[in-house]
């Protein structure tokens, strides 16, 4: 980060120069720490649409040309190329391991499999039905209890201790929720597997017989922990961050996250796409749902296009697309119900010029729903999946920011539009 220019702000015709400050690529920023010491305003950006609130180097978005880069790399390319735990490791350490890097990390992650067996007794506390998020923001905020022998967030060893434990069990825990709500037996994990295979094991195995994943799916929920494992500062992201800041263990800060991933206008968008597609129900409405969405008065949305920071084509949507196609053959579900109606709203969709010039494109959740129900993922554990893929960068992301000198305590300002300083009336006045 330098500097070589400075913007001039003029309040009450008196001006005030801002450093400027360039990144390795993307916007520039203007360093505003001493505006209110320099004028007594801050300034006033309603969901930070316009402020950098840290420096990062892990991940970088260009939403209008639809590029996704963790450490540099390509999303594509990594989506292709690598599998999780390598994905995990560029992002926590900044390079792609070597193989005797992979093979000596996959066997950290293998040795934080299993999580304490009291902790197993925390899921009886829950209701049969409660909701697979609520569970992991408990469960997960509870490994602090039982893990604080690594609790220094000063000590970088102790954090990577934590980082590893977290990625490991994650899976662990999301499989245990999913178990307990169908009613079936915890699976314990085997070290045998990689770290996806293994987690499908404990989805979907049984005491009764030895579960064999499928290659082909196994890869398709891999790609799907990679396409969501970071994606800079977005509300989770900063949510973390911003608990992180108070010097807050890691695992309450990342069951923070997990909290804030639950939100629908966050991590749920993908079950709501396929609410949205069951609701549909079938190609011959398509037509008719097409124009509620244009309908300003109709409270209808179209769920799974469009994306917030992505102004063209989503990069990961192109990728899981093709996911799709891969799961949808290897299961023989050529003719889905619900894929076949994807197809074609997506086609009209992108054909349609209301939707070509707003831009809204077919986001990653329009088909990772897809996928995920294909794979026998319940509607509600898709967010408990994306929270698991997250995990690897909500760690990265904190540990990034306790390891930066300029860290500070999160202090959000205000407009304040309230009443001004009044005196309390007797009661008989009031």
């Amino acid at each position: 980060m330098n500097t070589q220019r400075s913007a001039t702000l003029t309040v009450d015709g008196k001006g005030v120069d801002l450093p400027i400050y360039s990144g390795a690529i993307g916007p520039e920023v203007i360093d505003i720490r001493q505006l209110y010491a320099k004028t007594g305003m801050f300034t006033f950006d309603p969901g930070f649409m316009s402020t950098a609130a840290c420096k990062s180097s892990i991940t970088y978005i260009d939403g209008d040309a639809g590029v996704l880069l963790y450490r540099g790399y390509p999303i594509e390319q990594l989506a292709h190329q690598c599998d999780f735990l390598e994905v995990a490791y560029l992002i926590l350490k900044g390079e792609l391991p070597n193989p005797e890097q992979k093979k000596e990390f996959d066997k950290i992650i293998q040795s934080h499999t299993m999580v304490h067996e009291q902790l197993t007794r925390f899921y009886s506390g829950f209701r049969r039905d409660a909701h697979p998020m609520a569970v992991m923001v408990g469960v997960v905020g509870a490994l602090s209890a039982f893990y604080h022998d690594a609790m220094d967030i000063s000590d970088q060893y102790h954090r990577d201790i934590s980082a590893h434990r977290l990625i490991a069990k994650l899976p662990t825990i999301v499989a245990m929720a999913y178990k307990y709500n169908a009613g079936q037996p915890f699976m314990y994990p085997r070290n045998d597997l990689s770290y996806t295979a293994n987690f499908m094991h404990m989805m979907f195995g049984t005491p009764c017989e030895k579960y064999e994943p499928n290659p082909v799916l196994v890869r398709a929920l891999d790609r799907i922990l990679i396409l969501h494992a970071d994606h800079e500062q977005n509300a989770s992201t900063s949510t973390v961050r911003l608990a992180g800041s108070s010097g807050a263990n890691p695992f309450a800060c990342i069951s923070s996250g997990i909290a804030c991933l639950w939100g629908p206008a966050h991590g749920g968008a993908n079950e709501a796409c396929l609410n949205m597609l069951e609701e549909i129900g079938d190609v011959s409405r398509v037509g008719e749902y097409i124009k509620r969405a244009k309908d300003k008065n109709d409270s209808f949305k179209l769920m799974g296009f469009g994306h917030r920071v992505y102004k063209n084509f989503d990069p990961r949507a192109k990728l899981m697309r093709e996911t799709c196609h891969e799961v949808l053959n290897e299961l023989g579900l050529h003719d889905d119900r619900l894929f076949k109606l994807a197809v074609a709203l997506e086609k009209i969709a992108l054909e349609d010029e209301y939707f070509v010039s707003k831009k809204l494109y077919p986001n990653v959740d329009f088909y990772s729903g897809i996928v995920q129900r294909a794979l026998g993922i319940p509607v509600k554990l898709f967010t408990g999946i994306f929270a698991l893929a997250r995990t690897v960068g909500w760690i990265a992301q904190w540990n990034e920011m306790i390891s930066d000198p300029e860290q500070k305590i999160g202090r959000p300002r205000q407009l304040f539009t309230g009443a001004e300083k009044r005196e309390v009336p007797p009661m008989s006045k009031r």
